[in-house]
């Protein structure tokens, strides 16, 4: 839907794009939520996708939206309640709403970094400079092209590995589907019980973590990592990189020891160490935000619950198939935190300034998504524990669980899913697209509005007093 328009006539700038901007965002608004209407309806009315009966209008409205929005939540086991059509229909939504998204925000993305009003600073750091030399239609392509390699070396790397243990034929289509699942990290999966049953398998897990990291980290540091590798460049990379690669970096390495710490002895009790550790790792790369699983989450330890929560909120990087808050979003709300506590007035990372807009927007971003979840989890305590008693007060954690896996398009559950009632699954399908366009439609609204002029006066300044 973007192709042959540049990101001016689609996204806008200045005054006179006043009448753009906005139909642009409810464009991808309504883009989606137009997908998930049709795969509903082809779950509704296409025939032989299904094993058994047909699901019903919610269930299948739940199931689009998980897909379309690369959740990974179900209330029916894919496996098994689905013929090898419907799962490759379920796959197809996957794709489309992987590139979707891929594709709207690298144009964001690119748009913001060739704003005039940004200035030599940001021309200097601008996460944006892989792309300048390129037009919508070369990005778009680039978008797609990309994505199908690194899922294509990702299923050829599975089909091998599964091959011995389903043979050739079987481990094709598995080994496709699950690839597609992991870089628009999705986390649906053909198999009743995702990865457990390969949980002693490193090289799944190791393919499967990096086409979800790979996916998470997003086009935009991909392409800047790409521009200055193969040509010999000594160009520096952007500081949003850097950012969100050193971010990456420390979640993953953080997460996967104290993963290990947590649940040597509870959920990876039995293993060898070497597994222990591929395990750990899959259990730090997937909340941010696959949904695949290797261990029951019923059975891990609270601190492993609580620091999966955390990590979904964290979720992916900017540009990517991932949800979340942002990697970036995340660690420019710690550079505040401690450019105060040193006595700054402003924020710097790596010897650049970030500007006071972005911290704004970072800000508003966070408050905003908190503030959504907060809600959701105040709505699915009455709808889904109106008894109060002590197996009640137990399931309030599954619950704020399985909202915040929902809310960052994640798919990890404590079993809640298919128990939910019609109103709780329609609360999780709002939050799985709130989480998947909200923050998006959002970001780039709050991005293009800074852009503009506003009022050219403003009112006297008065201090209130916090802390």
């Amino acid at each position: 839907m973007f192709l042959g328009r540049s990101p001016w006539e689609l996204l806008g700038q200045g005054a006179s794009d006043r009448r753009r901007s906005l139909p642009a965002t409810q464009l991808f608004l309504l883009s989606f939520a137009g997908l998930i209407l049709f795969g509903a309806l082809g779950l509704l009315v296409l025939p032989g996708l299904y094993t058994g009966p047909r699901l019903g209008v919610v269930d299948a409205l739940f199931t689009s939206t998980s897909a379309v929005c690369v959740t990974g939540l179900i209330v029916v086991d894919t496996a098994k309640y689905f013929t090898p059509l419907g799962q490759a229909w379920i796959a197809l939504l996957i794709q489309l709403g992987g590139l979707g998204i891929l594709t709207f925000t690298t144009l964001v993305i690119s748009l913001l970094g060739r704003r005039a009003s940004l200035g030599a600073e940001e021309a200097a750091g601008g996460h944006a400079s892989a792309f300048r030399h390129l037009d919508p239609r070369t990005l778009v392509h680039a978008v797609v092209v990309s994505t199908l390699v690194l899922e294509g070396a990702g299923a050829a790397i599975l089909w091998v590995d599964w091959a011995g243990r389903m043979g050739w034929i079987h481990a094709l289509w598995p080994a496709v589907f699950h690839a597609i699942s992991a870089f628009c990290n999705a986390g649906f999966s053909v198999f009743s019980d995702s990865l457990v049953g390969l949980r002693t398998s490193p090289v799944t897990l190791l393919t499967v973590s990096s086409l979800i990291i790979l996916g998470g980290i997003g086009f935009v540091v991909m392409t800047d990592v790409y521009a200055l590798h193969p040509r010999g460049k000594t160009d520096r990379l952007s500081t949003h990189t850097r950012l969100a690669l050193l971010t990456t970096a420390v979640l993953m390495a953080g997460s996967t020891i104290l993963f290990l710490v947590f649940e040597s002895g509870h959920a990876l009790r039995g293993l060898g160490w070497t597994d222990k550790l591929t395990n750990a790792w899959f259990m730090a790369a997937t909340p941010r935000t696959a949904g695949f699983n290797t261990v029951n989450y019923d059975t891990v330890s609270n601190p492993s619950l609580f620091l999966t929560i955390v990590l979904m909120i964290i979720g992916g990087s900017p540009g990517s198939t991932a949800g979340g808050l942002k990697t970036t979003t995340v660690a420019l709300l710690l550079l505040v935190l401690w450019s105060r506590l040193k006595g700054r007035d402003h924020v710097s990372f790596m010897g650049r300034t970030i500007p006071d807009e972005t911290l704004q927007r970072a800000t508003g971003l966070t408050i905003g998504g908190l503030s959504i979840l907060a809600v959701a989890v105040f709505l699915l305590s009455m709808t889904e524990l109106p008894v109060q008693g002590p197996a009640e007060r137990a399931g309030f954690l599954r619950l704020a669980f399985e909202a915040h896996s929902a809310f960052g398009t994640v798919g990890l559950s404590m079993g809640v899913t298919s128990e939910l009632t019609k109103m709780g699954r329609l609360i999780i399908i709002a939050l799985m697209y709130l989480g998947r366009v909200g923050p998006l439609a959002v970001a780039s609204a709050m991005a293009l509005a800074g852009g503009r002029g506003g009022p050219r006066y403003r009112y006297a300044r008065e201090d209130v007093v916090i802390g």
